[in-house]
């Protein structure tokens, strides 16, 4: 065997290593990969969430908070469709109607069971998607239609 031989087998052997342990790391990933929708993108269903972990933006629909014991019942709507949540659990102190909010959990018959839920943390802050979203719909009324990572 020469050294160009040699050599071409260790190039390969490092190749396959390097795709295996591509492969077994994406493969390990695959169940934390958590995708953000708005209530349009599940309504309309463009992608398929029944029981798929994901996570969804929109604003507190006015009127939609009931609480019920220890859970809670909202509407999150990005102006065009809305989704129904229940969540139960500690809300956070800035959670209200009206206001920017991001909930991660799973859809089950229509329903968006959260297990967390997030609030914009003050005036000028609103999650990128959440903004894009609203923008889409004709409803985002910040900052002249900027968002803040954009007015840098």
């Amino acid at each position: 065997m020469t050294r160009k031989q040699r050599r071409l087998y260790f190039v390969v052997l490092g190749l396959l290593a390097v795709g295996a342990a591509a492969a077994l790391v994406l493969t390990a990933l695959k169940e934390d990969i958590v995708f953000f929708f708005s209530p349009t993108e599940i309504v309309e269903a463009k992608v398929p969430t029944e029981g798929r972990r994901i996570r969804l933006g929109g604003l507190v629909e006015t009127g939609s908070v009931v609480k019920e014991g220890a859970s809670v019942r909202f509407t999150v709507t990005d102006g065009a469709h809305a989704v129904p949540v229940i969540y139960a659990g500690i809300l956070p102190d800035l959670f209200r109607e009206g206001q920017g909010v991001v909930t991660e959990g799973r859809m089950d018959k229509g329903t968006f069971q959260a297990a967390e839920v997030l609030a914009k943390h003050d005036e000028n802050y609103m999650p990128k998607e959440v903004a894009d979203s609203l923008k889409k719909s004709g409803q985002w009324q910040g900052d002249g239609g900027k968002t803040p990572e954009a007015a840098k």
